[in-house]
Order: structure tokens, then C-alpha cells, then sequence
């Protein structure tokens, strides 16, 4: 068994059902599902781009990505609907609990000055999503055979209801929100 999975069940469950008093076990926020996306823009002019990110996608993952396309038509950027522009993966139960894992304790702390991840990027409804700006900073990419640093967007989703149930779910998994500083004006 996964050790976030294993964490969860031993450690996060009591102390959330402690702080919000759910009644039920099954009240307590859990993740659903973690969705790894990859935009290509420039793939309109060179589809050899779009093959290096499916492979990129792949190593990081684990997993075969699925294509994205254009669902409209710009003139302005030479796109076409059905185009692809990008690819992305969805993790689920174990392989996302690996991928959390791996994303926590090795690829956060080799971002450069990193000081947390921002704390105002949830949906409302409990879901956060992490925007790394170049895929190097994961073990499974060799830095010889990039041909292109490109970002890629992580979206965790969860149970939670509420921002602040979301939050102290990923927390307490492990996930290091920046510091924010207490102001007091007067």
C-alpha cells in the first residue's frame, strides 16, 4: 500500500473528522482524482512538438495521455477545431496516490526558490491546481533528450465542499502551502 494512502487512513481521517466533527467517517474529504494536462500550442505548425510532450506526459505519469484538440476555430493563431493542442492523463485510486506522492517529496522540493505552493489557487469547491513552469523538475525526465521546456497544470481533486476543507485535507497529505503573513492594520 501507497504511504499517502496508508497516512490517510491512519493519520488525516481523525484529525479532519476531529477538526470540522463530521459524524460520519464518510463526511471526511478524501482524493478523487488528479488530472496532468500539457498545452502545445505551437503544435499547429510543428507536430513533432506534440509527440515530445506525449512522451514527457508518458514518463511522468506512467500513463498513456490522451490527445486534446481544438474545440473552436481561431484565425488569429492558425487553429482549426479538431486540431490537437495538447495531451493530458488522469490518475486514479493507487497511481494517483504514487503520483501525489512522487510530486510532494521529490519533484516540489527540487523547484529553484520555491516558498510554497500559492493558497489561492482552489476552485471553491475544495479542487486545487499546481501550474509548474517546465516538466525537467520530475526524476523521470532525462535533461539531455529535452528538446523544450514546457509547463504543464495539475488539478487535485477531492470530496471537500469547502476551500477550507480542501485545504486542510492536502495539507495535512503533505503538500507545502506557502507561509502567509499576518498583517494587522490599524
Amino acid at each position: 500500500m501507497n504511504r499517502v494512502k496508508e497516512r490517510y487512513r491512519r493519520e488525516v481521517v481523525s484529525a479532519l473528522k476531529d477538526k470540522f466533527a463530521y459524524s460520519n467517517i464518510h463526511q471526511v474529504p478524501k482524493l478523487e482524482k488528479i488530472s496532468v494536462n500539457v498545452g502545445v500550442g505551437r503544435a499547429t505548425q510543428t507536430k513533432a512538438l506534440l509527440d515530445h510532450a506525449v512522451k514527457d506526459l508518458e514518463a511522468i505519469t506512467g500513463r498513456k495521455p490522451i490527445i486534446t484538440k481544438a474545440k473552436k476555430s481561431i484565425s488569429n493563431f492558425k487553429l482549426r477545431e479538431g486540431m490537437p493542442i495538447g495531451c493530458k492523463v488522469t490518475l486514479r485510486d493507487e497511481i494517483m496516490y504514487d503520483f501525489f506522492d512522487k510530486l510532494v517529496s521529490l519533484t516540489i522540493p527540487k523547484i529553484r526558490d520555491f516558498k510554497g505552493v500559492s493558497i489561492k489557487a482552489f476552485d471553491g469547491r475544495g479542487n486545487y491546481t499546481l501550474g509548474l513552469k517546465e516538466q525537467t523538475v520530475f526524476p523521470e525526465i532525462e535533461l539531455d533528450k529535452v528538446d523544450e521546456v514546457r509547463g504543464l497544470n495539475i488539478s487535485i481533486c477531492t470530496t471537500a465542499s469547502t476551500d477550507e476543507e480542501g485545504r486542510e485535507l492536502l495539507s495535512q497529505l503533505g503538500l507545502p502551502f506557502e507561509k502567509t503573513k499576518n498583517v494587522k492594520t490599524t
